[in-house]
């Protein structure tokens, strides 16, 4: 969103494995809801016996203090890649015990505000700003080597996120280009671009536009579906592609707008029906009521939320294999859902910008000064 500077896997497990994944989720989840065990301790309690933490952020030592990471993508419990200003890509694929600055050349002056990563090797970056600030980078060797497979030229485009369906097909969204947003296509794991005809897309409200504040303002679920989310308007709307971004339909959400700085800023949908939605107002000095909402109807209609965040939130990620569990983060704190988004709990204040969660319960978080956790137990 270019009027703030402050701003988006694998094979299915099988049967056993999912069994498994499923109770050790429900485990955490019901540790990470419940009142730190050190709250009821019996004065009784045997000496020497260290008690058992709920799952909690453990930080990661990026050794990049000066970045902020607005870019996320958990690609397991062991790796993960990060990305944010001054051009910085990290990785890890040591659960965060070491990170590798994997910077492509050159790009000091770029903003990364978003990352996508297949595995360990391959990941795609977006750099945000008008003009040509606004590229995608391409690596296949762990960020060795990068290749830059899209620069715009047009000074009216600026793109705010990017996601994946698959390994080969992708797309990228820029704030409203003549009245209507902006989409990118690649069909080939993004080493080649291409913008889609605007003919299925509708037209913008007045100030409506994205938010580059997580990497979540454009997502998927499934092979084919999609959904973007705006603010500044008079409204704030998701709107949704069933066909790959060829075209969209539009709804209103009850998340305040009618200014720049409010709006949707991250959505995430556990498929193409239940999906959640986050923002508010990024103003420190700024309340943020109605923070989150819900749909149950591949977003025709949204919900507010019951109890939603106390603050403004920025990124949310439904935890893995569960139909009811999701975080969401922000500058203030991380809340967590048990019931699919009709209610959150505040469970840790620590400032993170994103946060996203791979499929073997591997959750990573990231945000200013160099900040990076997973949630350990």
């Amino acid at each position: 969103m270019r009027r703030s500077g402050h701003l988006r896997k694998t094979r299915r497990t099988s049967r056993t494995q999912r069994l498994l994944a499923l109770g050790v989720c429900g485990v955490a989840l019901t540790a990470l809801a419940a009142v730190p065990a050190e709250a009821h301790a019996p004065a009784h309690r045997t000496p020497h016996r260290t008690p058992h933490r709920p799952p909690h952020w453990a930080p990661k030592d990026s050794g990049a203090p000066e970045a902020r990471f607005r870019g996320l993508s958990a690609v397991s419990r062991d790796t993960a890649w990060v990305a944010g200003t001054g051009g910085t890509v990290l990785r890890t694929t040591d659960g965060g015990a070491s990170w590798r600055n994997v910077s492509p050349p050159g790009a000091g002056d770029l903003q990364f505000r978003d990352v996508e990563a297949f595995d360990a090797r391959r990941a795609v970056v977006l750099a945000i700003g008008e003009g040509e600030a606004s590229r995608v980078y391409r690596t296949a060797d762990g960020g060795a080597t990068w290749t830059e497979s899209f620069r715009n030229t047009d000074a009216k485009a600026f793109y705010d996120c990017l996601t994946f369906f698959d390994q080969r097909h992708g797309l990228a969204m820029s704030d409203p280009v003549d009245g209507r947003f902006r989409i990118l296509s690649t069909g080939d794991g993004g080493r080649t671009w291409k913008v889609l005809p605007s003919d299925g897309m509708p037209a913008a409200l007045d100030g409506e536009a994205g938010f580059a504040a997580s990497g979540q303002c454009l997502v998927t679920s499934g092979p084919r579906d999609v959904w973007l989310a705006t603010g500044g308007g008079a409204r704030a709307r998701v709107l949704h592609s069933a066909d790959r971004g060829l075209t969209w339909t539009a709804a209103d959400t009850p998340i305040p707008a009618g200014d720049p700085a409010r709006g949707v800023f991250a959505l995430a949908f556990r498929d193409r029906t239940h999906g959640l939605a986050v923002g508010g107002d990024y103003r420190a000095d700024q309340l943020s009521p109605q923070a989150a909402a819900r749909t149950s109807d591949a977003g025709r209609g949204w919900r507010a939320a019951a109890a939603p965040p106390p603050a403004y939130r920025s990124g949310v990620t439904w935890l893995p294999h569960s139909r009811t569990a999701a975080l969401a983060v922000g500058p203030t704190g991380t809340d967590l859902t048990t019931d699919g988004g009709r209610s959150w709990r505040t469970v840790d204040t620590g400032s993170y910008d994103t946060v996203d969660c791979a499929s073997d319960l591997g959750c990573w978080a990231a945000g200013e000064q160099g900040r990076v956790a997973r949630l350990e137990s």
